[in-house]
């Protein structure tokens, strides 16, 4: 092997070697940044199984028609445009980012074929859970008689 041939070779395993650690820097990078993006979803009202802050009616109804049209598969597209909404704006209801008339929960529950009355009992049972939740620390069970 000529002496320029080492060099080569050389330099071709640093370059390897380079792309390596650049590649493993990067996973490292990701994988903070996800723990920090869970982190503050944690600490954001209404977000996440351990929050202590009491939730908004908005979230809880959105969270509601959001795990009610995916048990349906449907999309945020079919749902919208039976509705007469962006699904922009449908998405940002199911988030609990904007707070939808009560016409317009009319209109997504009827688009679902949920009843309105179904949507308010659950918003109900999911307010009350989150409250036990809040002040015992874990999560109550409770009977009662029919």
């Amino acid at each position: 092997m000529e002496p320029e041939q080492g060099r080569v070779i050389d330099f071709a395993t640093a370059a390897k070697a380079a792309r390596v650690t650049a590649a493993k820097a990067a996973r490292v990078t990701a994988a903070k940044a996800a723990r920090v993006t869970a982190a503050k979803s944690a600490r954001t009202p209404g977000r996440g199984a351990d929050s202590t802050e009491p939730r908004l009616l908005r979230q809880i109804y959105g969270e509601i028609l959001r795990d009610e049209r995916r048990d349906q598969d449907r999309s945020l597209e079919d749902v919208a445009r039976t509705v007469g909404m962006s699904k922009q704006y449908l998405s940002e209801v199911e988030r609990g980012r904007k707070e939808a008339s009560s016409e317009m929960l009319r209109s997504v529950c009827d688009a679902l074929e949920l009843p309105m009355e179904q949507l308010l009992a659950r918003g109900i049972r999911r307010m009350t859970a989150h409250r036990t939740l809040r002040t015992t620390g874990h999560a109550g069970v409770e009977l009662c008689a029919a």
